[in-house]
């Protein structure tokens, strides 16, 4: 817990937010600030805005409650940042962070405009097909930069299909992390790759589908076929399947879809 407000703001954002009349304080205050998910440890927030220079800008913030040990949560998600990015990972552009004296801390994302949550496009009826390649191929480039995301379900990856191939980003950059020593990561990449297929479970995904998808990322890492990789995702599924339904009871709201 820092003993001081601090505010970062990332270069080219200053006069923005200066005429929003944004500080750390502010964050947390600002009328413009509407709230869409609350949770016991953060609240989910845009921030849309006209500016002096009749620009209109959205932000995705993410208000942290009070936290009393280093790093903040704020904090993580800005190292989560740096390390997509240093690993050469498409990601939503930081643009600013702060820490409050009393241990609240904030972040602010710039909108993806133009990207939709991969599970809200396949939910409104665009074929899994189309973004298949993509995804496996993304979990791949994660992995392979020495990184893994612990949240990979199909809502943190941001798409546009206006282009040749799908335009992936990754976000909720907090969730991310260094793999650890080699006879440690298996595990967690697993629990990456079980978490993706469990998002599509819920959604018009075939078997066939999420065969291909598993297929395409093991070629993509050099994987030795997929037989063993896929029975340890099931088996990892079926535990993420039981801990969700438990964390469903408890916070009714956790899953309500990002309003981008």
């Amino acid at each position: 817990m820092t003993s001081t407000t601090q505010f970062h703001v990332s270069a080219g954002w200053q006069p923005a937010i200066r005429d929003i009349g944004l500080d750390a304080d502010a964050v947390f205050a600002h009328p413009a600030i509407r709230s869409w998910r609350q949770l016991p440890d953060r609240e989910n927030c845009t921030l849309d805005a006209d500016l002096s220079d009749g620009r209109h800008v959205r932000l995705h913030v993410k208000r942290y409650a009070p936290w009393r040990r280093s790093p903040s949560p704020a904090e993580e998600e800005v190292a989560g940042h740096q390390l997509l990015l240093d690993g050469g990972i498409p990601t939503a552009n930081l643009v600013a962070w702060g820490t409050l004296a009393d241990g609240r801390s904030c972040t602010l994302f710039e909108d993806l405009a133009g990207f939709t949550p991969a599970d809200k496009l396949v939910e409104s009826g665009t074929s899994f097909s189309l973004i298949q390649q993509a995804a496996a191929d993304m979990a791949a480039r994660i992995h392979q930069a020495g990184l893994h995301h612990r949240d990979l379900y199909l809502c943190h990856l941001m798409v546009k299909l206006d282009g040749e191939s799908p335009d992936i980003r990754v976000i909720d950059a907090g969730r991310v992390r260094k793999l650890p020593a080699f006879f440690a990561r298996g595990r967690w990449i697993v629990k990456d790759l079980a978490q993706f297929w469990y998002s599509t479970l819920k959604l018009p995904v075939s078997e066939a589908e999420r065969t291909a998808w598993l297929l395409r990322y093991c070629q993509q890492r050099q994987l030795p076929g997929t037989a063993l990789m896929r029975g340890k995702i099931e088996s990892k599924v079926k535990r993420i399947s039981k801990h969700d339904a438990k964390l469903n009871m408890l916070q009714p709201t956790r899953n309500v879809s990002l309003p981008w």
